[in-house]
């Protein structure tokens, strides 16, 4: 039994690997390949919207925004 919990807390050889290679870049490189720019339609093509009320907002979310960015009603 606890040689099989052992076994399950090894940290995989690719992983280690990843890791390692990833603690030997700068800084700044590590910072760039943090974050992922995910294009999402009707949020990034305008610059700031307002709304007046909540329901406004929710109504222009359901007409606007694609269902799978989660912005819908449940």
């Amino acid at each position: 039994m606890i040689a099989r919990m052992e076994a399950s807390r090894e940290i995989p050889a690719d992983w280690r690997a990843d890791f390692e290679a990833a603690s030997r870049r700068s800084l700044p490189l590590r910072l760039r390949y943090a974050f992922i720019h995910t294009y999402k339609p009707g949020l990034d093509d305008g610059t700031f919207r307002t709304f007046d009320t909540l329901a406004e907002y929710r109504d222009w979310c359901e007409r606007n925004l694609p269902s799978w960015l989660g912005y819908g009603r449940v």
